[in-house]
């Protein structure tokens, strides 16, 4: 099996604060977390999934669907301040300690419902092809150029950051991109090691914005549904 050596952790706390148990909240006629599971599902089995959560609603949940609620997660690991890799972390050494060990780790947001499988093969794909790389990430463009940023000064008026850039002409300016929130596909020993941004290898998986949702508000589940319809995945769902 080409993807034996995956471990596919998925971050699910229990206490969102804009929106009250997000990650199970229904959409589109399914709990949120459904619609990523049914992506890696068609990749991976059931036995590489963990789901990392600290909440009995979406433990029962999710162990219907027959993926693996193994631990509670602690409850240091369960405030509003503790990051996605100190999570993963605390799974990975779980697994590796009870289980088996692994050579990648795959970390998937349930508010990725707009994730596609063949996203995930072509980013694995550039992990597998580059020994130098610890990790990919899915990202995309803004709208506008971030060059041209203004913001408010101590005085309320609007100063640049760099006025030089209104000089110059868009096309001129670097394409940039920022993170999707989707997914971060590692090396697993990247991810066992201190990992910080700043002194790791990473390569960005493009994605369209019309593939990319950030799921804060209700209004953005509006915004979301609108995608997944146009994206034909409702009728993949009912297949």
């Amino acid at each position: 099996m080409k993807y034996k050596n995956v471990l596919v952790i998925i971050p699910a706390r229990g206490g969102s604060k804009r929106i009250v148990k997000k990650n199970i909240k229904e959409i589109c006629g399914q709990p949120m977390i459904f619609w990523p599971l049914q992506q890696l599902t068609k990749i991976f089995l059931s036995s590489q999934i963990i789901v990392s959560t600290d909440d009995n609603n979406i433990k029962e949940l999710v162990e219907k669907k027959g993926i693996k609620v193994p631990f509670k997660r602690p409850k240091e690991l369960s405030d509003d301040y503790t990051g996605t890799t100190d999570v993963a972390r605390h799974a990975l050494i779980w697994f590796e300690n009870n289980i088996k060990s692994v050579d990648y780790v795959l970390i998937v947001y349930p508010t990725a419902v707009l994730l596609n499988k063949s996203d995930i093969e072509l980013a694995f794909s550039y992990l597998q092809n580059d020994k130098d790389c610890d990790y990919v990430f899915s990202a995309t463009t803004f709208p506008f150029p971030i060059q041209r940023a203004v913001f408010e000064n101590e005085h309320g008026y609007v100063s640049s950051f760099n006025s030089d850039n209104y000089k110059k002409r868009s096309q001129d300016l670097k394409e940039t991109f920022h993170d999707a929130g989707q997914f971060y596909f590692f090396k697993a020993n990247s991810l066992k090691n201190t990992f910080n941004f700043n002194n790791s290898n990473a390569k960005i998986l493009k994605l369209n914005r019309n593939k990319v949702v950030d799921i804060d508000t209700e209004e953005d589940f509006e915004i979301a549904e609108e995608k997944m319809k146009l994206l034909g995945l409702l009728d993949e769902n009912h297949n």
